[in-house]
This record gives C-alpha cells, sequence and structure tokens, in this order.
C-alpha cells in the first residue's frame, strides 16, 4: 500500500514542520494535489523572519485556493489541538536525531501521528545525467566541492546548471523559479547574505544557477539549457532529484555527526562517493572516526580524502595584525561549528589577536550569540533582512581591530559598508591519495556514454 492511500473523504489533517526549503518541496511533490491529506498550515523553525507569511494561492493549487499560513513551530501543540490534526510531517534538516525525536515525542504527546517523507516520494526524476553533491553537516566543504566539478565538467565541454537547495525567504510567489547567471542577478532577486554565500561563488566560476520554491518547474527549466545537472545540496539535506552519482562531504571536526545527524545520516548510507574533508586542520584520530563509519556503516562508497586550503587575497592585513573574523552563517549557527575557514586562515597568515565581536554586537546578532552559545571569537554573517544586514554592519564598524576578515564565500562589501580594511578568505578542496573527483568524473561519464 502506498502512503496516503488511508484518507477519509475530507483528508488527513495534516501540518507541516519546516524552515522555508524542504517542507515547500514536500508539499509540491506529494500533498499539493492529493486529496488523502488536508494540509492545514506549515510551521516555521530554525531560519528568522520566516513566519507570518502565506505558502501563496499562485502556488498552493486547486485544493488550496487561499494559500497556507506558515505560524511559528513553538504553536505546533496549540495548532494540533486547535485544527484536530491528524498528522505532522517533519520537513527540515541538519537536526540532531534527539531533536527530531524530541518533535516526534510532542506531536505524538498531543495525540497526532508524526511522519518523514523519504527519497521515492519525494525525488524528481530528471531527463538529463545528474550528479548530487550533499554534505553531514552544514559547513562540511560541499560548495568548494560543487564548484570544482562543475568547472571540471564545463573543460570538457559540457553544459552544467547547478539547481541549488532552496532558501525562499522574501516573498514565495515571485521566487517561484530563480535563475542566476551574473552578480547583478543576486540584486534583481533582492538575496539575502545566506543565498549570496551559496550562489555568489558559483556564478564567479561561470556557472548558471536555479533555485527558488517549485523545483519541478525549475527542473525541467534548467533541462533545457544543460548536459548535466549538479545538484547543490544545502543544510545537510538529501536531495530533491533522483541522482545518477551522489557525492557526499563529511567533515572530520564534528566526528560522529555522520550517525547522529538528520538526514546527513541518509546521505551518509546512500552515498557512491564519500569525501572525508578537512584532512590538513582535524586531528588524526577524528579523521580515522569518519573512516572507520564510512567503512562500517557504507562498505561499497569510495572515499576521497582531501584538504581544504585557504587562501587570502591581502595577507599583509593580516599578519601582525588585530583582526575580527566574519564566518559563513549557517556554518557556525544551525552548523553548530564554533568556527569556520575565516578563524584557521587569521591564525596560518599571523594575526597578532582575533577580537571576539561579542560586547560590539547589536540587536539581533546579539541574540544570535545568546542563541547559539557554542559560537567562538567569530561573527557569523547573518543577513536574513534588511535590519539584520544593518545590524551586521554596524557590529563590524563598532569593533575595535585593524582587520576584517571574511571567511564567507561572499564578497561582503557588496552588501555593507565596513570601515575597516576588508581581507577575503577563499578556500577549495585538494584531494590526496590515489582517488581523485577526475577519477570519479571520468568513470561516471564513462558510464552514461551515448546518453549524455
Amino acid at each position: 500500500m502506498m502512503l496516503g492511500e488511508r484518507g477519509n473523504s475530507d483528508g488527513k489533517k495534516t501540518i507541516i514542520m519546516g524552515a522555508a526549503g524542504r517542507d515547500f518541496h514536500n508539499f509540491n511533490v506529494f500533498f499539493r494535489g492529493n486529496p488523502n491529506f488536508k494540509v492545514v498550515c506549515f510551521t516555521a523553525a530554525q531560519i528568522p523572519f520566516i513566519t507570518g507569511r502565506r505558502y501563496p494561492p499562485e502556488l498552493s493549487g486547486n485544493l488550496y485556493p487561499e494559500g497556507l499560513p506558515i505560524y511559528g513551530e513553538e504553536k505546533l501543540s496549540k495548532l494540533i489541538d486547535e485544527f484536530n490534526v491528524d498528522l505532522v510531517v517533519f520537513s527540515y534538516s541538519d537536526v540532531s536525531n534527539q531533536y527530531v525525536m524530541e518533535r516526534a515525542a510532542k506531536v505524538l504527546a498531543s495525540g497526532a501521528s508524526f511522519m518523514l517523507l523519504g527519497p521515492k516520494e519525494t525525488m524528481l526524476k530528471s531527463k538529463k545525467p545528474v550528479v548530487s553533491i550533499c554534505a553531514v553537516r552544514t559547513g562540511s566543504g560541499k560548495s568548494p566541492t560543487t564548484r570544482k566539478i562543475g568547472k571540471m565538467l564545463k573543460a570538457k565541454g559540457f553544459r552544467v546548471v547547478v539547481i541549488r537547495h532552496p532558501m525562499p525567504y522574501g516573498d514565495l510567489a515571485k521566487q517561484a523559479v530563480q535563475r542566476f547567471e551574473s552578480v547583478e542577478d543576486l540584486d534583481k532577486h533582492k538575496c539575502t547574505i545566506e543565498e549570496r554565500e551559496d550562489y555568489e561563488h558559483l556564478i564567479k566560476a561561470g556557472l548558471t544557477v536555479y533555485a527558488g520554491v517549485d523545483y519541478e518547474k525549475i527542473l525541467r527549466k534548467a533541462e533545457e539549457e544543460a548536459d548535466i545537472i549538479i545538484w547543490d545540496g544545502g543544510n545537510n539535506d538529501f536531495p530533491f532529484i533522483k541522482p545518477d552519482l551522489h557525492i557526499v562531504v563529511a567533515d572530520p571536526h564534528r566526528a560522529g555527526h555522520e550517525k547522529l545527524y538528520y538526514p546527513g545520516s541518509v546521505n551518509f548510507l546512500m552515498a557512491d562517493v564519500i569525501i572525508v574533508n578537512k584532512v590538513d586542520t582535524a586531528k588524526r584520530g577524528k579523521v580515522e572516526t569518519v573512516l572507520s563509519n564510512a567503512k562500517k556503516l557504507n562498505p561499497k562508497a569510495k572515499i576521497i580524502l582531501s584538504k581544504c586550503p585557504m587562501v587570502t587575497d591581502k595577507p599583509e592585513l593580516i599578519n601582525g595584525k588585530r583582526v575580527v573574523v566574519v564566518e559563513d552563517g549557517p556554518t557556525v549557527t544551525h552548523g553548530e561549528m564554533p568556527v569556520g575557514a575565516g578563524y584557521y586562515a587569521a591564525k596560518k597568515y599571523g594575526a597578532t589577536e582575533i577580537v571576539d565581536p561579542r560586547p560590539y554586537a547589536v540587536g539581533t546578532i546579539k541574540k544570535a550569540y545568546e542563541n547559539f552559545t557554542h559560537l567562538g571569537p567569530v561573527l557569523p554573517a547573518l543577513g536574513y533582512s534588511d535590519k539584520q544586514i544593518k545590524e551586521l554592519e554596524e557590529t563590524l564598524n563598532k569593533a575595535k581591530c585593524d582587520t576584517v576578515i571574511t571567511g564567507t564565500p561572499i564578497d561582503i562589501s557588496l552588501v555593507l559598508k565596513i570601515n575597516k580594511p576588508i581581507a577575503h578568505i577563499t578556500y577549495g578542496i585538494k584531494e590526496i591519495g590515489k582517488l581523485k573527483l577526475e577519477n570519479i568524473i571520468e568513470e561516471f561519464l564513462k558510464k552514461r556514454g551515448k546518453n549524455l
């Protein structure tokens, strides 16, 4: 029996728990036209400023002519009672298994059933070959892997399009299908700092990027101009599109998380190739832990070891200087890394002091330090709204330091007016050992043969 075949005539009353990404995709591909379910609302967590909106009528289909409200997750128990809900579907990522089961317990205690939707029900099928690049946790090194493989395929003469995991934090109807080919497109679509962090580096590498809300439409548009599609997964989620080659990046700085986090552990078990990244900065024992788990849990996967080399454009602004380090936001917030690439680069290039930004933090930036107590002496590049971008700018301008180091993938000077010199950090992926990404891609292309 397929999921959803047992509904009453009115459909099972359903709430979708999300964070403006997987939740919308699950609704679109499974619930939107399904009369066995009656979705009453979404809840939102993890990302600020995404509640109080509606999933718009333009995207919600004939069964939901008025769209659907989006409430804060803190109201979940009340909503289950108010709407007499039968089913709650958990639909977001980069959380611990413990976190998921705590939410499940809350739902069950309220009388409803709890569900996770899997790949079979949610993966779209493409007419073109698909390489997916996902991760065990946010900030593992997926972005430089995507960039490297995209450039590698382009150099072989293929038309490559990257489809990025969603981050629709604005007007959902307008963001249904987004295409990015130039940096100017980021302004056109009014991208947040978080969106820029994941799109800008790919655009500058000469890759066209699609993202948005309705991934069936996004996929069909991308297929019109691609020989090969790269799925660039975010937030350690598993792919929205069925991959022909599934590459997963693991981070030994968070050794063991490949077993303990949802749905990164799903990626780890599904992977055709596991990249154990950052072996140059992680402790050897932690690298061995990830390798042991890979061999034990997914013995069929090929394993690549890689370094994460960091380079700055202005080493003279770091050496002997007092610096404030700005890191990729999601990596050091819900990704739970205390520091990121910027911090390691500050050490590498001889900063005399890494200034703690906390005393200078204002507004929601100050609140972030209260919410994410694991944070080290770094500043997360939070910019989910115009107000938050201004607060980030104010925090940096108040900080008493010589230089701002940016470990985020974007050129932060395009969105912030900083009163101090900026040293940008770029980071990549460099395989060590005999097995290289080039070998993996060559084998993939050979298998696809005339189908390319």
